[in-house]
Order: C-alpha cells, then structure tokens, then sequence
C-alpha cells in the first residue's frame, strides 16, 4: 500500500487508486457496541478509525481491550470532540477546549496523540470552526464518502443497504457505536469487504503527517 502526503483542508475521500476502503466509526454512547466492535476488530482484523467522544463512559471501560489495538495501529483513534458539540456554535475558546479535552483523555487513556484528524460533530465545520482547530494541531477535518446512517436505530437491512451502497473503493465511510443493529450483521459486512476485493485501512496507512 503506497502512502500519499496529507492534503491540506478537508478530506472526504481517499486520494487512490487503490481497492481500499477506510471504515470510520463515531462517537460511543452505547458501551457494549464499543465492546463488539472492538472484539470484532480483533477476531477479524478488520482495520478501523474510531473518532470517539470521551464523555461516553464505555471508552473508559474498555480500554483495556482496546488499547492493544490501538498501539498495533490496527484501530486508530481520532477526536471527535469531548461532549459531541456543534462546533460552530461555540466560540473560539470552546472549540479548542472541546477538542483539548477529548485530547487529553485520548493520550492519556490510550497513550497515542490523534492529531492532525478530526471528524466534527454533525459534520458541522466552517473557515472558522476549522482555523481554532489547528491552532492546536488539529489541522485534518475527516468528513466521509458514504454512510451507515446508523447515528440513530437502524435495521439490520437498512444497515447492509448502506453498506451494499457505499463499501467501495477509495471511500471514507461513516459509522457509529451508538446502537446494536450494526454488530449483528458483522459477518455481512465483512463478507461485503471481502467479495469487492477491499483491504480496510485507517488513516495512518493511508497519509504521511
């Protein structure tokens, strides 16, 4: 797998051309579907980038299986603030704290620093939202290509609908570990990597900082 540079501003998609596919997974208000997809993550080896909100307590309780992935690179962690606020609500001084805060617990709970990528809540970013960002070092937005729709509950269908829609190549796909639906259809989804010829990658692999 051959890395490219980081480009500058936002990024939507994978710069390749390669049979590559980056599955992203949000926030983590519901512990056992952090739980799952972690041990899912370590059954399969499935790669992953979890942009987690360390107010969800679930991270805090199973850290310790996840830290191992973690410090393989096989699960990357981004910021996706601390309390899932709307960036562009806040002042300045509350997106940096937001984002400081969800930092600090990441380091200190996981030992790895997630800079430069940051996925905003709701998506929701501007010049300014971006620009009190990376004057902490969170110069990457990671915004996505394709979604599992699955902030809220879902059926296990809907989910492989989406799935069947949007697992292909060069695409930044958007997941959550809100709801269980998701961790009962697994197989499909990792039987869906498989059949399209994809290798899942995180966003280490793919980008030189």
């Amino acid at each position: 797998m051959t890395k490219v540079p980081l480009p500058a501003g936002v990024i939507t998609g994978l710069p390749t051309s390669e049979q590559i596919l980056a599955w992203t997974v949000d926030d983590g208000s519901d512990s056992e579907v952090i739980r799952l997809y972690t041990e899912f993550a370590r059954t399969r080896g499935t790669r992953l980038t979890f942009f987690l909100n360390g107010s969800y307590p679930g991270w805090a309780e199973h850290a310790g299986l996840l830290r191992p992935l973690v410090a393989s690179g096989q699960v990357q962690l981004g910021n996706h603030t601390w309390s899932h606020a709307d960036l562009t609500s806040l002042s300045d001084a509350g997106i940096v704290g937001e984002l400081q805060r969800n930092h600090d617990f990441i380091v200190t709970t996981f030992g790895v620093d997630p800079r430069p990528y940051y996925r905003p809540p709701y998506g929701y970013r501007n010049e300014r939202t971006d620009a009190a960002a990376a004057s902490i070092g969170y110069t990457s937005p990671i915004m996505w290509y394709g979604s599992l729709a699955d902030s809220g509950l879902r059926t296990d269908q809907e989910i492989l609908d989406l799935a069947n829609q949007w697992f292909l190549p060069a695409h930044i796909v958007i997941g959550h570990l809100n709801y269980l639906p998701v961790t009962r259809v697994f197989p499909q989804l990792q039987q869906l990597i498989t059949d399209r010829g994809l290798t899942t990658v995180t966003l280490n692999d793919i980008f030189h900082t």
